[in-house]
């Protein structure tokens, strides 16, 4: 069946594909056998930008024809200026906050020559007519179409593919498409890209962070944006809960140069002013605002980083709570975030589950971090959240000021979120988290912090624990939830005790018969090598 645009918008789901998404990927793998998958997916990207873009200008630029066209105005129009020149009046655009582009780079033009055997330079034309005609877009667009490794002819069809879906009318430029395309990219491609492929956070579990955080007013700020999705959501945040997107001032960072270009790529077509720096930059070694206090942090740091460049940074003033080991940047990110944060501020963050207990070189910064009460929050993810690593990981949230007016006195204390058996799977290997479920864990959050809803707040077990510093230091600064929440007796009283411990009493000696049997086997294979 083939589909409309009419029909592609419409397949909008929450936490779903948006229906144009699998189409793009089918464009995307035409040009599987012609180039790395880590390169193509910006191929596609790029040109998804340039028609989002030209789709906006081409919908004013026919509102444009029709004022000029009333009797009324054509008089105007024609004393003036001429019609012509109201079309092409570049203010015109510029005041609706729009990008302008020039003839050779409308996606009509395009779509016009995708059979032309020179499509790839027509592109790169169009993509540098439009940086030079928008200063904000300067250095971020893709213009790698004319390379000899990328067929023509399959760039031309992939062209008229892109052409299929509809995205530049008022209700598609409402949404984050680019950073919904991006996901879903990523997703498909992350298992053929040997390297493991970028690391990105999944739409769910941006919007729990945010929505656990609730940055209604000020600064936000992540050290490691990718391609700002934090951004993206905590707008949305604002927006759906009546405020004003001028009322976020927002910071961020990227080390990866191809990431920080689509950062400024998916910030432009969501119209969002934020100062990620005029180029990427290594957080750690370049911090681009090293005086900044933000009252909301959100990041997704890079999962046990081993080459951060620790060992040139022995005597860093971040590490307030103790010095990182080399070969691992977790309680790097964490201090660095800590060093940012505003005095009343609040910061929520995704590290690996190997940070909450104890570990060989950091287990020292945690006690530190915990015995300065810090630690607000940790909440357990499930399992197969990620796109491009099975590694467990938890929600980290940290308030600089426990007693801060806003919220209740909370000193002293620290919510325990076990939320690992949530999530619905969406494939064979990805789970995402339901919006019913991030409704649940945000609303405890903040039930327990609140002064008004506190009295709605209570532990229950296997699920949340609001628990004391004297609690922590009896579990051995422990700070995995599963210690703390214990178990739902509603889901273990049918459990048959005699019955596992008998299972588990076979599956034990089992091992023991295994482990003889290796032992004699070593025993006789070294007997032989040195015989």
């Amino acid at each position: 069946m083939v589909r409309t645009r009419k029909s592609i918008n419409r397949q909008h789901s929450k936490g779903g594909i948006l229906g144009f998404e699998e189409k793009l990927w089918v464009a995307a793998d035409k040009l599987r056998g012609q180039m790395d998958s880590a390169e193509y997916k910006h191929i596609v990207l790029g040109l998804i930008f340039l028609k989002y873009i030209s789709d906006g200008f081409e919908e004013h630029y026919h509102q444009l024809e029709l004022w000029t066209a009333t009797p009324s105005n054509n008089l105007y129009v024609s004393e003036q200026r001429g019609r012509y020149q109201v079309l092409e009046d570049k203010q015109q655009y510029l005041t609706k906050h729009l990008f302008w582009v020039p003839k050779e780079a409308r996606w009509s033009y395009i779509k016009a020559n995708s059979k032309n055997s020179e499509i790839g330079k027509i592109i790169d034309s169009a993509m540098l007519l439009i940086e030079q005609e928008n200063p904000s877009l300067k250095n971020i667009l893709p213009q790698d179409y004319s390379r000899s490794s990328l067929d023509q002819r399959r760039l031309g069809e992939l062209v008229e593919l892109v052409d299929t879906i509809s995205l530049g009318d008022e209700e598609s430029r409402s949404r984050d498409i680019l950073g919904r395309v991006y996901e879903y990219f990523l997703g498909r491609f992350a298992c053929a890209e040997a390297k493991g492929g970028e690391f990105y956070t999944p739409q769910s579990v941006v919007k729990l962070l945010v929505e656990m955080i609730q940055p209604y007013k000020g600064c936000v700020y992540d050290p490691c944006c990718g391609s700002g999705g934090m951004f993206v959501q905590s707008e949305k945040f604002v927006e759906a809960h009546g405020g004003q997107s001028q009322d976020l001032s927002i910071y961020g960072q990227e080390s990866n140069p191809t990431t920080w270009r689509l950062c400024k790529m998916n910030l432009a077509l969501r119209r969002i002013q934020a100062n990620i720096g005029l180029h990427h930059a290594d957080t750690f070694h370049n911090d681009l605002h090293p005086n900044l206090k933000a009252d909301y942090i959100l990041a997704n740091p890079p999962f046990n980083m081993s080459d951060w460049g620790g060992e040139h940074l022995r005597e860093d003033p971040r590490w307030q709570y103790g010095t990182p080991p080399i070969n691992n940047a977790n309680f790097a990110w964490v201090q660095q975030i800590v060093s940012h944060l505003d005095p009343n501020g609040v910061a929520g963050f995704v590290l690996s589950n190997g940070a909450l207990n104890h570990s060989q070189g950091d287990a020292t910064i945690r006690e530190a971090l915990i015995e300065a009460d810090l630690i607000d929050c940790i909440v357990a993810l499930p399992n197969q959240l990620f796109y491009t690593t099975q590694i467990a990981a938890s929600l980290w949230f940290i308030a600089s000021n426990k007693k801060d007016s806003k919220f209740r006195n909370r000193r002293g204390q620290t919510l325990f979120i076990y939320a690992h058996s949530f999530g619905k799977m969406v494939d064979r290997t990805h789970c995402i988290l339901t919006d019913g479920e991030i409704s649940r864990i945000a609303k405890t959050y903040q039930d327990w912090r609140s002064q008004e809803n506190f009295l709605d707040y209570r532990d229950i077990p296997g699920f949340c624990k609001s628990a004391t510093l004297e609690d922590i230091r009896s579990h051995k600064m422990s700070l995995i939830p599963g210690r703390y929440v214990g178990f739902d007796e509603e889901l273990t009283k049918h459990w048959d005790i005699e019955r596992l411990q008998s299972e588990l009493a076979d599956v034990e000696a089992r091992l023991n018969e295994i482990t003889k049997a290796s032992n004699s086997a070593f025993k006789v294979l070294k007997e032989l090598l040195h015989g």
